[in-house]
């Protein structure tokens, strides 16, 4: 049996191309029968395979002395075995709460984020994990009763990043019966028995019961779902990621899409673009972007739900510039004219001057004093940018030309100066206009949305609105012919 074992094993990291000769794999034990399984197998092909192991413990203190005498029990298996150990230890429950997390997948995510750290400090080239094919079945049930959509019933992957998983297709108890053959112990988890747990439940109540009732193949049939899911999948995703690369502009301070682009993308392959149901293929890809927009911006999609997703196309179908949506691990959704923007929650969108400004919209006002040099600087936290305020002599030399357009006429100029924020009602008569214009109808026209417009800085001269970012300035203030002493106001991020 262990020799069909093996070469059902061998098939399988053949097939999905999971290791290489030269490579170094990290072997995730925990102490279970499955871990220590996989241990022993990959100890046994390692020469035929032409790789190397080391053996890797995430110790998660959940169970007190017990997790200590499990970290303890792979430390001396790896000594017998004469391989390289590396382990780790955290508060999986304290972590937990701090971010707010439930427990199974705190543990997921720091065991994964040790496993990473592995391989980029160049201990491991690959990380092998134990997942067997009853794991697959509990997972693609688990899914099914939480509700999923195709992705979801993919489950498990064989092969994930960095992480790789040979027993994919091997049953749970074939692993003990291989495990018992060579007299190798291994460590039980008694937190594997609580069936408070939906994973505990499936494992020890569902499963058992559509094999003996149902289906004695559930299990394999699970997972060939699993395996046409990923195929499907894989189709899919690629697309998306064509269409994620060449459709969204993306920043540090956010990820933008223009609307059209959302809803009816034109990397679509003309021969699905043009199906009989095209409507329905083309919402199904902008869902799917909208998945893949989240995820480049978070790292991941878990939180999302298909609730969440149907928001953001509301957004583009059905709503206004300057509305949004909230959603999971901070990130928000703005509709900015033909634009949608995905960003962390404190920024709203990435400017046209190039600013992510604060969601929150808090105004400010700073009065300006000009040093005796005749130069000072503003700096405004509120929306991450500073100040720079210069008197020149006038008319310019000719280098510099570039502030005819926008300088002030320093003379003209009364005390107090304030540098504050938009607010409603401010109106100017723009340099070479005839009449008064409301500030909100000129950011309006040069395609300012609502939030941004909160914050939008102005200068006032005792009062009246004398300069406003990205705009004329006012008549009344505008350096002319006569002007010996002019005003310019630069910018930058802090």
């Amino acid at each position: 049996m262990g020799t069909k074992l093996v070469e059902r094993i061998v098939e399988t990291i053949r097939r999905h191309n999971m290791l290489r000769p030269g490579d170094r794999v990290g072997v995730g034990v925990s102490g279970g029968a499955d871990s220590v399984a996989l241990l022993l197998l990959l100890d046994e092909l390692k020469a035929a395979l032409g790789i190397s192991l080391v053996v890797v413990h995430f110790n998660h203190c959940l169970r007190g002395m017990d997790s200590d005498a499990d970290e303890h029990f792979v430390a001396t298996l790896a000594t017998a075995k004469k391989l390289e150990f590396a382990s780790a230890r955290e508060d999986v429950a304290a972590r937990a709460q701090q971010q707010g997390w439930n427990l199974e997948d705190a543990a997921r995510r720091l065991r994964y984020e040790y496993f990473s750290t592995l391989v980029a400090s160049g201990r491991a080239t690959r990380m092998a994990v134990a997942h067997t094919a009853d794991d697959q079945a509990e997972t693609v049930l688990a899914h099914l009763l939480r509700g999923t959509g195709l992705s979801g019933l993919a489950a498990i992957y064989p092969v994930a990043g960095i992480i790789v998983r040979p027993l994919l297709g091997i049953r749970r108890q074939e692993l003990r019966d291989y495990l018992s053959g060579r007299k190798q112990p291994w460590r039980e988890d008694p937190t594997n028995l609580d069936t408070t747990r939906l994973r505990a439940r499936i494992r020890h109540h569902l499963l058992p019961q559509l094999e003996r009732d149902f289906q004695p193949a559930v299990v394999p049939r699970l997972g060939q779902l699993a395996t046409l899911a990923h195929e499907d999948e894989a189709s899919w995703a690629a697309l998306v990621d064509d269409c994620y690369r060449k459709l969204v502009e993306r920043a540090p301070a956010g990820h933008s899409i223009r609307v059209q682009d959302l809803l009816s993308p034109f990397c679509l392959d003309p021969a699905v673009a043009w199906a009989p149901d095209r409507s329905s293929t083309l919402r199904g890809l902008s869902k799917r972007l909208v998945r893949r927009i989240y995820e480049g911006l978070k790292g991941d999609r878990r939180q999302l739900t298909s609730g969440h997703v149907e928001q953001v196309l509301h957004l583009a179908t059905a709503s206004e510039s300057g509305h949004l949506v909230h959603l999971p691990a901070g990130v928000a959704v703005e509709r900015s004219f033909d634009h949608l923007i995905f960003s962390p929650s404190r920024f709203t969108r990435h400017s046209q001057s190039g600013l992510g400004t604060e969601s929150a919209g808090q105004p400010y006002e700073y009065v300006v004093h000009i040093a005796g040099e005749g130069s000072t600087t503003v700096s405004i936290p509120e929306i991450g940018r500073r100040f720079r305020l210069k008197t020149i002599d006038w008319p310019p030399a000719e280098r510099d030309t570039r502030f005819q357009i926008e300088t002030l006429d320093a003379d003209r100029l009364r005390w107090p100066l304030i540098l504050r924020s938009w607010r409603p009602g401010d109106s100017y008569r723009p340099r070479g206009r005839r009449r008064v214009r409301k500030l909100k109808r000129l950011l309006l026209e040069s395609r300012v949305t609502a939030r941004e417009r909160k914050v939008w800085p102005v200068l006032t001269s005792a009062g009246a609105l004398a300069w406003a970012r990205g705009l004329p300035v006012a008549e009344e203030f505008a350096a002319r012919a006569e002007t010996k002493s002019g005003l310019v106001i630069a910018e930058e991020a802090l």
